[in-house]
């Protein structure tokens, strides 16, 4: 057995994406991001004995730096592929969400699922599909749930108002 291991080739790792479904892309980016933030702090730790003549910790230092230069690449990997798909890249959404270019939705009430498919088109105008429901305040740019008090109040209509005697009591 190998005391070293090399890491996945660039062209391999993207060779891998366009079989991964969106979800799983985006996973591995937050997971990258994660690994890159935890880096930085270790390497922010690293620079003050590196600098004070420690060679071990410079080399890890410069280890450090060489992992963080590849986990980089591969976010632009991911996101490359994300965009191929159509699709948008969540730094691209906040800032075209700044610019004021963004809605919830596509603004025809039809949700389109990871693959760029229309889904179901289901009842976008209240919350829940329910009749008479709360307007749903997706229309004006702005997703807001329930209160607590309605919310309650929609759970006693569906399930009944609970006997006294009955439930689960600790």
């Amino acid at each position: 057995m190998s005391t070293t291991t090399n890491p996945i080739t660039p062209a391999r790792f993207a060779a891998a994406l366009p079989a991964l479904p969106l979800s799983a892309l985006h996973a591995k980016a937050a997971e990258l991001r994660n690994a890159l933030s935890h880096l930085a702090s270790s390497n922010a730790q690293l620079a003050d004995f590196a600098a004070a003549g420690d060679a071990d910790c410079a080399d890890a230092l410069r280890e450090n730096e060489e992992v963080a230069r590849r986990m980089e690449e591969r976010i632009a990997l991911l996101r490359a592929e994300v965009q191929a798909r159509g699709m948008l890249w969540p730094e691209d959404e906040d800032e075209e969400a700044l610019n004021g270019k963004v809605v919830n939705g596509n603004g025809n009430g039809v949700r389109e699922d990871n693959e760029g498919t229309q889904g179901a088109q289901r009842d976008e105008g209240t919350v829940g599909g329910g009749e008479g429901g709360q307007e749903d305040e997706r229309r004006g740019g702005e997703s807001r749930g329930l209160s607590d008090e309605e919310l309650q109040r929609r759970l006693r209509e569906r399930l009944g108002e609970p006997d006294e005697d009955e439930g689960v009591h600790l």
